[in-house]
């Protein structure tokens, strides 16, 4: 999965994801390619890009292109949640059928990165880039013209939104999972915030040249995880008394925090100006919004996701009810609660011309 304080570890969990499911989907495929003088939004350029990518099925299947969380990386979309329950026969995205493209997101995985060695001169990137950059390495380094589906969770979910209006022609359907398609702004983004300036006043970090990594990040990041992710009824089934609400606090504190801390910063802060709303009415795809409807980051009680509906040819949201099973933002990394909605859509969205 891919979300604050899960994303962290979830590279190391989801390996061992990909030897219990290779009898259920074929084995995946680990991949890299470099784009040539990659352009950033701030007019900067890298004359090379790494840009690593896992890929299940063949190259004749039906391309998908499936987006991972901040934080994440191609391995946290082979958990058993999500992969073992789309990826396998007479599964939505049978790899049988699919060829199913997952990219260690710009500055995650092992993709090119501050940690690399150029820490705080690494150039700013946002979600515009980060999806230039899936762009570039889907048609350029795979060859491939025309996308099936972009399917996305969490920040995947916003780039999602992105592909859609900036390229509304390279794919036939849409799925964008724990997102709104409106600004970056109000509670998701202050505690985003404030998370990232604790990290900045840690007087370890030392303005991004530290020795080791800044003590307070990982209270920043579980402060955050628990604010913005888990669900309400969830909490209260799991920590109804005091002892147990400090069992799982002492529980998130003493997991490693394995992020580097500029890394970690550069993904989160790339979030800032995200905003495909002005792009909305461009989007051609058949278009499936995802949301869990106790969210914590993308409340549907405000309205404007309904909104912003309102303006796609051809979308609709299904909301997953909130019960004691769902986790809130965490709830759409587990396939189950949506796994028929998605086979729906590909049964009936059309198939453009390539």
């Amino acid at each position: 999965m891919n979300f604050s304080h899960a994303a962290l570890s979830a590279a190391a969990l989801a390996l061992t994801s990909i030897t219990a499911f290779a009898a259920d989907y074929p084995a995946p495929k680990q991949g890299e390619w470099i784009a040539k003088d990659f352009k950033f939004h701030s007019g900067e350029t890298m004359p090379e890009l790494r840009l690593h990518y896992t890929t299940i099925g063949e190259p004749t299947g039906q391309p998908v292109l499936v987006l991972h969380g901040s934080g994440g990386s191609a391995a946290s979309m082979l958990t058993p949640g999500f992969g073992g329950e789309l990826f396998g026969p007479g599964q939505p995205l049978d790899a049988a059928k699919y060829y199913i493209i997952i990219p260690d997101g710009l500055g995650h995985g092992k993709s090119s990165k501050p940690s690399d060695g150029m820490k705080t001169a690494f150039p700013k990137y946002n979600y515009e880039d980060m999806v230039d950059a899936q762009y570039r390495l889907v048609q350029e380094g795979l060859g491939v013209k025309h996308l099936r589906l972009v399917i996305g969770n969490s920040m995947g979910g916003m780039h999602t939104w992105i592909w859609g209006g900036k390229y509304p022609q390279f794919m036939d359907a849409l799925v964008p999972m724990a997102s709104q398609p409106t600004e970056m702004a109000a509670r998701n983004w202050m505690l985003r915030r404030m998370m990232l300036e604790t990290i900045k006043n840690d007087p370890d970090y030392v303005s991004g040249n530290y020795i080791t990594q800044p003590r307070m990040m990982k209270y920043a990041i579980n402060a955050y995880g628990i604010a913005t992710g888990g669900g309400t009824l969830a909490y209260q089934a799991l920590a109804p008394t005091a002892a147990k609400a400090d069992k799982m606090v002492d529980e998130r504190l003493a997991t490693a925090i394995t992020a580097d801390a500029n890394d970690f910063i550069y993904q989160w802060e790339a979030s800032h100006d995200y905003n495909p709303a002005p792009s909305l009415e461009k989007i051609e795809a058949t278009l499936l919004l995802i949301n869990a409807a106790d969210d914590e980051r993308n409340p549907p009680e405000t309205g404007v996701t309904d909104a912003a509906l309102k303006r796609i040819k051809n979308g609709r949201l299904f909301l997953i009810p909130a019960s004691s099973e769902t986790r809130g933002h965490l709830t759409t990394g587990n396939a189950k609660f949506y796994k028929k909605q998605v086979e729906e859509l590909l049964q009936t969205a059309p198939q453009r011309a390539m």
